[in-house]
């Protein structure tokens, strides 16, 4: 479908998904019509931004990106930060938002909280987004959606280990942060995000988490998502101490116009469409 205005066509058959954090953003275009991702782009900051600093590198975004100055039919927003946790559905309360946040995040009176539901496993994400990003999306393009990470993360995962029979652990990578979320056969243990600056710290929290579970790093199955390959010094350093270490598969159907270098990567940002 097309629109025409007096200047040019609009493409009506866009949908834009951009996932953010303080640590960088990155971004993908598709085309609903013929499946194609259009455009696929990340972006690494050098030093961690301030929130402020966040919004500022998204204006910088959208009035660099040429693909951006176009009209979207759907715009998902996905909030990347560790000002969330997880409450089962039959302990939620929806007026007591801020009450499971102050145990494990500093959060302000002014912070605005909100909830995502995770049908799939009766829990709910509760967390504070970058509001002011939310704020911007809506004055320049109307309603959008926005969910956290860890909501899409573990809801498909979920649907992967639907029919399980054995544990199984998976660690999606970024540049500076890493979530680990762990199931058994099918049902969700847990997920929990940290901060790495080395291997060591890195396999340091990955066997902890192993060792509180209580699965053995001889017969988990660990796979891996995100940005790491078989080069990578997070791979070599789980590979001498875990047995079974694979890569994921994000399982997608779209056509790319310029294809992601793995089939694990950018795994949030395209199960969002």
């Amino acid at each position: 479908m097309a629109q025409t205005n007096k200047e040019h066509t609009i493409l009506t058959n866009l949908e834009l998904s951009i996932q953010i954090s303080l640590s960088g953003l990155s971004f993908c275009v598709l085309n609903s019509d013929t499946k194609t991702i259009l455009d696929l782009k990340s972006k690494v900051f050098d030093i961690k931004k301030t929130p402020t600093e966040l919004l500022d590198a998204v204006k910088h975004l959208f009035n660099t990106e040429d693909i951006l100055k176009q009209s979207f039919k759907a715009i998902n927003i996905i909030h990347v930060n560790d000002w969330a946790t997880l409450v089962p559905k039959a302990l939620f309360m929806e007026d007591a938002l801020a009450d499971y946040l102050k145990f494990n995040t500093k959060i302000l009176k002014t912070d605005f909280i909100t909830f995502d539901d995770i049908v799939t496993n009766d829990c709910v994400t509760v967390y504070v987004p970058f509001t002011n990003i939310n704020n911007f999306i809506f004055d320049q393009f109307g309603s959008f959606t926005y969910k956290h990470y860890a909501t899409i993360l573990i809801e498909q995962l979920l649907i992967i280990e639907k029919h399980a029979g054995q544990p199984k652990v998976y660690v999606n990578i970024a540049d500076t942060n890493f979530e680990i979320v762990a199931f058994n056969k099918g049902e969700l243990l847990l997920y929990n995000t940290f901060e790495h600056q080395t291997k060591e710290d890195f396999i340091y929290y990955l066997l902890f988490t192993l060792e509180q579970l209580q699965l053995n790093p001889e017969t988990i199955q660990l796979t891996l998502l995100g940005t790491i390959n078989k080069e990578d010094q997070l791979y070599k350093i789980a590979y001498k101490y875990i047995r079974n270490v694979s890569f994921g598969n994000r399982m997608d159907t779209y056509n790319f116009v310029n294809k992601p270098t793995t089939n694990y990567s950018h795994f949030t940002l395209l199960k969002s469409l």
